[in-house]
């Protein structure tokens, strides 16, 4: 199948490029490069790509193609916080835009990778795809949005399906070191100490980058009856925990590491556990493989072994302060639209 990739230079399009060529498609990427460089160990081999900005997309740059899979978006609660409109226009209204290009060029899947926190304050209870949907950041809500647009431009050509990823985690060639556990196994290895803000009580469901890359490619040729315009939760119930036992797993994983629970960042209300199973069931071949202790082993041993410094954590993997700060050398501008230098 030939498949575009929007945002294959990010944190878990790096991962799922590679997965997609293996699995027999013909892969073309889709990217600004906003985070292109940020990457720890050996440099990526990327596929053949388009360098575009998503809000600049044309329909006939999407002709050709048999399915999208759309990662690129604004991917962080605090810069959606800092600029609400900024993560609408990017996350919402150009990731729809790019729905109704793919469908007028003649492209008859779409992949949306939504997210698991349009749950918010789910609660202590499971909560499955019908649940009801109650996103506490703009980058949450730009996601029920979006698929609330693409369930209007279903229709027995065009199949849009909804991927609701857990909090990613794990090894990714373009590290993101801003997502709980990965920042944690950092602050582990580069300063003994895993600290943890909240009181520790908040459930995340965790999914490893490699088992989102899977999920996206058994949806790819899954029944269009069966995905149509529908959600799957992407993770698995074992990776539901609460903070302070990813804390617990990352301190083992780090032996000689100092576990504080300080609560001094108060009540975090992003706390729910989900239900996966409706993946399992439809998405063919497709199961988790990952546990958070697993992936807090490997991302130990490789940020060991390429090695991380407290520079490049603080600035080069954490995605706002390296926007800030390619805004400050005037490689992007306010509309974080890449700028050439020199």
């Amino acid at each position: 199948m030939r498949v575009l990739l929007t945002g294959h230079q990010g944190y878990l399009g790096s991962v799922m490029a590679p997965v997609l060529a293996q699995s027999g498609h013909e892969v073309t990427g889709l990217d600004s490069g906003l985070f292109a460089d940020c990457v720890l160990g050996p440099q990526p081999n990327d596929p053949p790509a388009l360098a575009v900005d998503l809000r600049d997309v044309t329909v006939d740059q999407l002709a050709g193609f048999e399915a999208v899979i759309h990662l690129a978006a604004l991917s962080n609660d605090p810069l959606g916080s800092l600029d609400p409109d900024l993560t609408y226009a990017v996350n919402h209204r150009a990731s729809t835009r790019l729905a109704m290009l793919a469908k007028e060029a003649g492209v008859r899947r779409f992949l949306y990778a939504s997210t698991c926190s349009v749950y918010g304050a789910g609660g202590d209870d499971l909560v499955d795809e019908d649940a009801p949907l109650r996103p506490v950041t703009p980058y949450a809500e730009s996601k029920v949005r979006v698929e609330d647009d693409l369930v209007n431009l279903a229709d027995s050509d065009f199949t849009p399906v909804f991927l609701r990823n857990a909090t990613a985690f794990g090894f990714s060639p373009r590290l993101r070191a801003d997502i709980v556990l990965n920042n944690l196994v950092g602050h582990a290895i580069l300063t003994g100490v895993v600290r943890v803000l909240s009181d520790g009580t908040p459930w995340r469901p965790l999914v490893h980058a490699a088992d989102i890359a899977s999920a996206f490619a058994a949806a790819l040729t899954a029944p269009a009856e069966a995905v149509r315009a529908r959600a799957f939760n992407v993770g698995t119930e074992e990776n539901n925990l609460r903070v302070a036992e990813i804390a617990e797993a990352v301190a083992t994983a780090v032996p000689g590491s100092e576990l504080l629970i300080t609560g001094e960042a108060g009540n975090d209300p992003r706390s729910y556990r989900v239900d996966f199973s409706r993946a399992r069931a439809a998405l063919p071949g497709f199961a988790c493989v990952w546990t958070v202790p697993a992936g807090a082993r490997e991302l130990a041993g490789k940020y060991r072994s390429f090695g991380l410094t407290q520079e490049a954590f603080d600035r080069r993997f954490t995605r706002l302060a390296r926007l800030r700060d390619r805004g400050a050398t005037g490689s992007v501008d306010a509309g974080l639209r890449p700028v050439a230098v020199g």
